[in-house]
């Protein structure tokens, strides 16, 4: 990362406010040459609740100052009851939410130093309110820069996956659980400082219970989605993502949806800004983003949308592993999505586990099988082990969280392969399996990995898809089964652009279970499969050489310089498979130690330790647990307060039970204590 000292404009800086018509204040940064007073410049706003002030400063200032630096206004506001706003925060996306983020545009185009115009960025919640907001259509708002953010809030979020209940579901809620009981500075907000703070400790609720309480696709999920009604944003769109982060799929799907001027950018990261991604490489996304606010705000020309409407990096094979610096591969583009370059490929299921492709062809070697091989049921009953290697849905800070070798997995699976490919392929966009299958419980699940298998055996997972089977025809109305009645069910896998090369094999693993990625359905289920009318469809692509020379390379990442910081104590993160065979009971442990550091500038100092542990006794469904932790600390001078959050969720066959707890303290008195227990029906999940 090249930090940016010597910016084109001169900038200042200042804490301000925004008032809105009920009243409330919310708390803004911004960042703006220091001649925007008689020299107008266009805003770029990001609308978070994760606390400007301190938990986003240093990114906030590495890039609203560059920004800044070359003629916009850089303005970053937390949202109502987060950071040092006024009010309270009680769940993702509310409609007061996006209405505030209406006035929040009209302010900026009311501002002396905003030319009226207005683009919106964000990554994860920012690039969720953004497209929201978008929506609205607030004639303020001329773009849309939106990244790990997803159009569908229930098919594609946190939350579920192909009508599966998701673990990170509970640790995402126990994120917000912790961030909600930050107190506001009282360096900013003074005296009233604690009232905020208990009005929030008060306020905001237990999430998680909220979330369980709507286990179907219903009116709560349909609302902050906008492909609900896609043509209701008129602004352009630039959609961003990466293969290692849970939302790349909604790239593609807004590039398709959206009938206004758009992009979309999918590289090897997790879910962190490209300039700043991992795996890498990263790349200039400042710069990439400056071309598109420039032509979009400015009206200058910069040639951004003659180039390729999508761009993505197409990985090359690596061995397995839970972290990568880098990913190898190459930038790849299509001038449209979805694209005739993509050729389906499909191969058939065999009773003798081999993937054959239905086509003659060239790509495979070994022998074909029969149709008539495939007459034979095949079943399985997977362990609960299955999906301790599986990693995080998705990879907030992609070492240590990515998927591990998947040899274990497969032992808890059917497993289906092709021959030694004799030639390289390339696939670019989403798999899918079709199945034909049956369960002896009404309730059940089916998880399916794509696999490349290396000359050495070791098998690197290259996507996934689940699919609760009660969820077989819709989201919104699920069905049980019936007992060993059959059933043909489409199963489609995340986007993934990967090359598999000459003498490795494509495999196909399918379980009943992916826990803890996954939770487990109420009872052990048995699916029998019918291999003659099974199918996996993968999206070819044929290699370009030329365009690699064709394509405009991304400059370096750089950035302004960001805040000034003193560690104080060096943070740690693990993740450990811990199998007590003396009490049959395995557990995934996951320590995300963040230290503790101090800004310099405003002598802040900050600490946070996140715990969680999933976990299971063997053979006994009614044992899955999740258990989270969070414990964080502010203290400046004599100033110092503390908060402790803990959530249990376990399940039985009917119910889900949260028990939940959350502590404050001042200095060493403890200013707030709260206890949940609660109990939510299973709604054929």
């Amino acid at each position: 990362m090249r930090i940016v000292r010597d910016l084109p404009c001169r900038i200042v800086e200042e804490e301000s406010w925004i008032e809105l018509a009920d009243g409330c204040r919310l708390a803004v940064r911004i960042w703006r040459p220091e001649d925007a007073e008689t020299a107008p410049v266009p805003a770029i706003l990001e609308y978070l609740p994760y606390r400007k002030r301190d938990l986003t400063a240093q990114r906030d200032a590495g890039t609203h100052r560059w920004w800044a630096g070359h003629g916009y206004a850089g303005v970053r506001v937390d949202i109502r009851g987060t950071g040092e706003s006024d009010g309270v925060l009680r769940d993702e996306y509310l409609q007061e939410e996006l209405d505030d983020g209406v006035e929040i545009l009209r302010w900026l185009g009311n501002q002396p130093w905003c030319t009226g115009d207005v683009g919106m960025v964000g990554i994860s919640w920012g690039g969720f309110n953004g497209l929201q907001i978008a929506a609205l259509q607030p004639p303020e708002l001329k773009a849309v820069i939106t990244l790990c953010s997803t159009d569908d809030r229930y098919a594609d979020d946190v939350h579920h996956m192909g009508g599966c209940l998701l673990a990170d579901n509970l640790s995402w809620a126990s994120t917000m659980f912790d961030g909600n009981a930050c107190p506001p500075d009282p360096a900013l907000v003074g005296d009233r400082w604690r009232d905020m703070w208990q009005q929030r400790l008060e306020g905001s609720g237990l999430w998680l219970s909220k979330w369980l309480a709507h286990q179907r696709r219903d009116a709560y999920w349909k609302h902050g989605s906008v492909c609900e009604d896609f043509s209701r944003i008129r602004c352009p769109v630039y959609a961003v993502s990466g293969w290692a982060d849970g939302y790349c799929n909604a790239v593609f799907r807004l590039l398709e949806g959206l009938d206004v001027p758009r992009k979309g950018l999918v590289g090897p990261w997790a879910h962190k800004y490209p300039h700043l991604g991992v795996p890498g490489p990263a790349i200039g996304f400042l710069q990439e983003s400056l071309r598109w606010w420039d032509y979009w705000l400015k009206g200058i020309d910069t040639g951004i949308m003659e180039e390729p409407m999508l761009r993505v990096w197409m990985q090359e094979s690596v061995p397995p592993s839970t972290r990568y610096d880098t990913r190898p591969g190459r930038w790849i583009a299509e001038p449209s999505w979805p694209s005739s370059n993509i050729v389906p490929q499909i191969f058939r299921l065999t009773s003798g586990h081999d993937l054959i492709p239905e086509s003659v062809d060239a790509n495979t070697s070994g022998r074909r099988a029969s149709e008539d091989d495939d007459s034979i049921p095949l079943t399985i009953r997977s362990s609960l082990s299955v999906g301790l290697y599986a990693g995080k849905w998705c990879s907030y800070n992609a070492p240590p969280d990515l998927p591990h070798d998947q040899r274990e997995e497969d032992g808890g699976s059917l497993v289906f392969q092709t021959a030694a490919l004799s030639r390289a392929i390339e696939i670019c966009g989403q798999p899918a399996v079709e199945l034909e299958l049956s369960a002896d419980e009404p309730v059940a699940m089916v998880a399916v990995r794509l696999i490349d298998i290396n000359h050495d055996d070791k098998a690197t997972r290259v996507s996934y898809g689940l699919l609760n089977l009660t969820h077989r025809e819709s989201d919104e109305h699920p069905e049980p089964l019936v007992p060993g009645e059959r059933y043909r069910v489409r199963v489609p896998l995340k986007h993934i652009a990967q090359q598999f090369p000459v003498g490795h094999c494509i495999r196909l693993s399918i379980s009943t279970s992916y826990w803890p990625l996954a939770w487990p359905a109420p009872k052990p289920v048995r699916l029998t499969l019918h291999p003659a009318s099974c199918r996996l469809h993968l999206p070819f692509r044929e290699p370009r050489p030329e365009e690699e020379n064709s394509l405009p390379a991304f400059e370096l990442p750089e950035a302004a310089e960001s805040l000034p910081t003193t560690v104080l104590q060096s943070g740690h993160e693990a993740w450990q498979v811990i199998r007590d065979l003396a009490n049959d009971r395995t557990t995934l442990e996951i320590v995300n130690d963040e230290g503790r550091y101090r800004f310099d500038d405003t002598g802040m100092e900050i600490a946070a330790r996140v715990t969680e542990r999933y976990g299971y006794a063997y053979g006994d469904y009614d044992s899955v647990e999740g258990w989270t932790e969070w414990e964080r600390h502010f203290r400046r001078g004599d100033w110092s307060v503390r908060t402790v959050t803990r959530t249990l969720m376990t399940s039985d066959p009917t119910h889900f039970r949260i028990r939940a707890t959350l502590d404050a303290w001042e200095g060493e008195t403890r200013l707030h204590a709260q206890s949940w227990d609660e109990r939510i029906p299973r709604d054929l999940v």
